[in-house]
């Protein structure tokens, strides 16, 4: 059988990005070693890198590599050294322009807490452990981009405004990427909105439902107003399967539930809905610790898996999960998840252990 090979655009960007990026290409070169098929990588520069090499945090030339990739793959971009810049020079802004081109409009942000981990949280062990949710945030409307935008006047005396727009489409759409994800987990949605308040968040509630009852009847689907729905990932995370929302909201809530865990170190991400999809680790660039071999590169890892899971390789995706699960496992821990009586060890050896477990989950499974 002939062997698939699937062309991926690596951007290793700043601080911690090239160390956990290696780490994932690691992972994903010893599955492929093992599996029917193979990657060709191409190395791009974003973010800072891209400003000191070409002057621009995402030139055009790279965005079309991008575009003609089968998955891109981001490490992290910005640090204190292109804090002075402003506007479409910042480093973050690159990865704006990345997702503009891509066309992806959903951002996937899973959250587990395996009972290993579950003492790492910041809230009680047994509150958090055997959370397993995936946060599908809207990712190019709402807010952030709606129109109109401005400010007026001076701060003594004048005003700044931005509009919450939403159209029928755009629920549409992300409505049907979370219904999809949650017929492949445990069949439960939960649409957060604030319709109580807004009328946008009215036309969002009509439209989840329509999609609901129309298109997917199967799944249970329930309806929970933000700040209730922020307050129950705290009190009781373990109720969600598959939360949607729009993309102010599931800003603030995936970053909530990101701290479950007890590290962002481990939490990967994806952003879909085009013909390339996006994945990158949750975690910012770290400049403090880049190059110390301190980072921990589950989460990079774990987006590599994403990655495997959206070129429809979901039997190598679960073998890297189950790599880290049994790395974790054995007491292997980065800094920022070590306490006394584990193991601590650095990012390459991390690494290392989990392509171990990997390919013992490949040959065994």
């Amino acid at each position: 059988m002939e062997k698939n090979v699937y062309k991926v655009v690596l951007l290793p960007g700043d601080g911690i990005g090239p160390e956990v990026t290696e780490q994932a290409v690691r992972v994903l070169n010893a599955v492929s070693d093992v599996s029917n098929f193979s990657f060709e990588y191409e190395n791009e520069f974003a973010g800072g890198a891209a400003i000191d090499r070409y002057g621009h945090p995402l030139p055009d030339d790279v965005l079309h590599k991008c575009q003609l990739a089968d998955a891109v793959f981001l490490g992290a971009v910005g640090g204190e050294k292109w804090d002075h810049l402003t506007g479409d020079m910042r480093p973050e802004s690159g990865l704006l322009k990345l997702r503009k081109g891509l066309s992806v409009f959903a951002n996937l942000r899973p959250v587990a807490v395996p009972a290993v981990l579950a003492e790492a949280s910041p809230l009680r062990e047994e509150t958090v452990k055997g959370t397993d949710m995936l946060v599908v945030r809207e990712l190019t409307g709402g807010i952030y981009f709606g129109e109109p935008k401005g400010r007026e006047g001076d701060d003594e005396a004048g005003e700044a405004f931005n509009t919450m727009r939403y159209s029928v489409e755009e629920v549409e759409r992300v409505a049907r990427v979370a219904f999809e994800w949650s017929r492949k987990r445990r069949k439960k949605v939960t649409s957060v909105d604030k319709a109580n308040v807004l009328v946008v968040m009215q036309l969002w509630r009509d439209v989840v439902t329509r999609i609901h009852r129309d298109e997917y009847p199967d799944i249970e689907l329930n309806h929970m107003y933000v700040d209730n729905a922020t307050m129950q990932l705290v009190l009781n995370p373990r109720q969600f399967d598959v939360i949607v929302t729009g993309n102010m909201f599931g800003d603030i809530m995936s970053d909530t539930a990101a701290t479950l865990g007890g590290s962002l170190g481990l939490l990967p991400s994806a952003s879909v809905g085009g013909s390339v999809g996006l994945f990158e680790p949750v975690h910012g660039s770290a400049p403090d610790i880049a190059g110390q071999d301190k980072a921990n590169p589950i989460a990079a890892i774990l987006s590599a898996a994403m990655m495997l899971d959206h070129l429809g390789e979901q039997n190598a995706a679960a073998a890297v999960r189950k790599g880290v699960e049994e790395a974790l496992a054995s007491g292997a821990r980065t800094g920022d998840l070590w306490r006394k009586g584990l193991n601590k060890v650095g990012t390459k050896e991390m690494g290392e252990l989990i392509c171990q477990q990997t390919l013992a989950s490949l040959t065994n499974g």
